[in-house]
Parts: C-alpha cells; sequence; structure tokens
C-alpha cells in the first residue's frame, strides 16, 4: 500500500474544487493512456460538492464521459430516488448532466429492487467481478480513482470502527446496525479499496480533525477505517484547514493562501 500524501486546501469550498479540478486531470490521463476511466464516488457534502464543481466548470468537457465507469464505495440501503441515497445526490450534483453511458453507471441496488442488502451486496460483487480485468490481480476493477469521504469516527465507505465488515473479504459487504442513520447498507470492503490505483480521502470541518490525526498514524484499521484507506499506486489525503488541524506539523502542504 501507497504512503499518504497530504494536501491542505483553505477551506471547504476551495477543496471542493481542487478535488474535482484533480479528478478531471486524473481522468483525462487514463482516459489517453488506456481508453476508459473508473471512478468510484462518495456522498457527503464535501463530496457531492466535488461532483457539483465538476459540473460546473467548462473543463469537464475535457473528460469523454462516454468512456468512463462510475461506481460507488457504499450506498445507504434505500429505494431508488430516495434524497438519502448517495446516487440521489449524485446524479443531481452531476450524472445527469453529463452524457454517460447507462449501462457504465453501476448502482448499488435498493429494496425497491426485490433484493436484500446481502443480496445487493453479492449483486454488486458479481458486477465487480465481471468488470475486473487479469491485470487488476483481483475480485474488482483497479480503479483510476476511488473517493472517500471520513467521518468523525474514522469510518470510510460504510465501514464502521470495530464492525464485522472490516473483516470481510468479499468485494461487497451488507452492513447492519451502522451507528449513524440509516443502519442497513451496502459497503466496498478494504481489499477492493487497497486495489484502486489511487484512493483520495476527502474531509472538511474541524469534527474531522481528530479523526484524520488517527488515520495518518499507525493505528489499525478495525478501530480507525481510515487507516486503511490506502491505493495500490498512489493515496492522498486531501483536507481543508479545519480537518488537517490536529496532524503533525509539517505533514501537509498548504495548497491555497
Amino acid at each position: 500500500m501507497s504512503v499518504p500524501t497530504v494536501v491542505v486546501h483553505r477551506d471547504a469550498d476551495v477543496l471542493a474544487k481542487a478535488v474535482a479540478a484533480r479528478i478531471i486531470t486524473r481522468l483525462v490521463d487514463a482516459q489517453s493512456a488506456k481508453g476508459s476511466a473508473s471512478l468510484v464516488l462518495t456522498g457527503g457534502t464535501v463530496g457531492i460538492a466535488t461532483l457539483a464543481a465538476i459540473r460546473d466548470t467548462p473543463a469537464r468537457d475535457a473528460v469523454d464521459w462516454r468512456r468512463l465507469d462510475i461506481w460507488w464505495g457504499d450506498e445507504r440501503f434505500l429505494p431508488t430516488g430516495d434524497p438519502e441515497r448517495n446516487e440521489t445526490g449524485a446524479r443531481q450534483a452531476l450524472l445527469d448532466h453529463v452524457d454517460l453511458d447507462p449501462e457504465r453507471v453501476h448502482v448499488m441496488l435498493g429494496p425497491d429492487s426485490g433484493l436484500s442488502a446481502e443480496e445487493s451486496a453479492d449483486a454488486y460483487a458479481t458486477e465487480l467481478a465481471k468488470a475486473a480485468r487479469p491485470e487488476d490481480h483481483g475480485a474488482a476493477p483497479a480503479f483510476d480513482v476511488l473517493l472517500l469521504g471520513m467521518g468523525p469516527d474514522a469510518h470510510v465507505a460504510s465501514l464502521f470502527p470495530g464492525m464485522p465488515a472490516l473483516y470481510d473479504t468479499r468485494a461487497a459487504v451488507a452492513v447492519h446496525g451502522a451507528p449513524k442513520p440509516p443502519p442497513t447498507r451496502v459497503s466496498l470492503t478494504l481489499p477492493v479499496i487497497q486495489g484502486a490505483r489511487q484512493v483520495w480521502v476527502v474531509a472538511a470541518g474541524e469534527e474531522k480533525s481528530g479523526a484524520v490525526r488517527l488515520a495518518l498514524s499507525e493505528s489499525g484499521p478495525v478501530q480507525v477505517p481510515a487507516a486503511g484507506a490506502r491505493g495500490r499506486g498512489g493515496t492522498l489525503f486531501l483536507l481543508d484547514r479545519a480537518a488537517a488541524g490536529k496532524i503533525p506539523p509539517g505533514l501537509g502542504r498548504i495548497a491555497s493562501p
């Protein structure tokens, strides 16, 4: 796993715009190199603001959206169109505004599909396996960018401290009894996250500062899931100044005045 690089931006608004610019550059580079690209989305305030920033910049036209695969790191097990679903927020912020191939938008199914959370996770694992290539060396694609938010408890995706999903080696898993609502979710697992080419953890706000410090320490991922958020080729912690407030001096580099 890669050693994290920490980049600190002035505030959450600048952070979202900067992450958007990084995503566009990364996707264009990947498409130039191999013809297509893959992006794993996250929810949360900054995650959705980042997608809106992509929508609002003319630079978005540099991406060939028809040659992009969209995945999710986790999803709240709620019906299609529910405002609390990560998919719903992503569609409103960006996906409904660009020319995506619907077959390349890989959603985690909710209860309206007739599946249980376990069946939804199994279906997603099957979809991941179908998209994986031999050079990915795993049960899922080696995503070009895998975005993760992080909670004040250091959870990433829907992998919460001390919960059984952190020990799971399948590609996707059902989560029950999550400590924040809704309690039932579907999530990628740590092995899939760690198989991504690039993992970018995006966090803003003083309430995240303690979790950021732990995630960048020698903590284990069972109690600090974000400590296991590491990419195969690179890991970025993209923070605003408030979220970076408790990291050791000199660890992060300021990217905006």
